[in-house]
Order: C-alpha cells, then structure tokens, then sequence
C-alpha cells in the first residue's frame, strides 16, 4: 500500500446560522474533520494546504503549518479529530486539498481531503 493511501480523511459540515449575516453576504459554516491512520507506522500532519470555492467561483488557496495550531502525531489505527470554519459570501461553496504528512520513517507524502460541500441547508435541492 503507497504511503498516500495508508490516510483517510473524511468531513462533516455545518451551517453556523447564529454566525452569519446573509444581508452582509456573509455565510458561516463548521467543518469537522477526522483523519485515520491505516497504515503500519505513525504520520505526524505537518501542513495544510486547503483551496476554497465560493459560488461565484473565485478560489482563495490558504496554506499553513499543522491544523488548529498542532501538528499531530496519529499512530496506527488511531484518528485525529478536530473542527474548524470557513466564511463565504455565497451560499454555497466547497473546499478541497492536502494535508503534508511525514511517516515516521521521515517520508513525506499528501494525505487528500476530498472535496466537499458547503452549503446552506435547503440550498441544494
């Protein structure tokens, strides 16, 4: 099994209502991500690289160092949780990328997030 197919990232959205202002085309949604490692050695997450698409299809790319100020160490057969957020000024969006992983060996290989919806509920019919 290649070193990229050994992690599995899966997502969870939600619209923050109470967060945003549609008036002021401002939409605010929670991610929630969990990242398993199915490999045989432990990968420390080092970066993400993340493109966001609002609906008019402008793409803001945003990259940086671990996720929520860490970078996790996920052994084998353990997940790593955590959640965070994206404002658009659209009502639906989606937001895709890589997280860099580095297996204990010292390989670094991208771990995909698929791509996934952002949206209000109701929006997608």
């Amino acid at each position: 099994m290649k070193l990229e197919d050994t992690v599995n990232v899966e997502v969870e959205t939600e619209y923050l209502e109470e967060q945003s202002l549609p008036e002021d085309d401002r939409f605010v949604f929670a991610y929630h991500i969990s990242i398993t490692n199915r490999g045989d050695q432990g990968a420390t997450l080092r970066t993400r690289h993340w493109f966001i698409a609002d609906g008019n299809a402008d793409v803001q790319e945003v990259k940086g160092e671990g996720v929520i100020g860490e970078q996790p160490t996920i052994e084998p057969g353990e997940t790593y949780r955590y959640s965070s957020g994206s404002v658009l000024q659209t009502r639906v969006g989606s937001m895709r990328g890589y997280y860099v992983m580095e297996a204990d060996d010292g390989t670094l290989f991208h771990a995909t997030i698929p791509v996934f919806t952002l949206a209000l509920p109701n929006a997608l019919n």
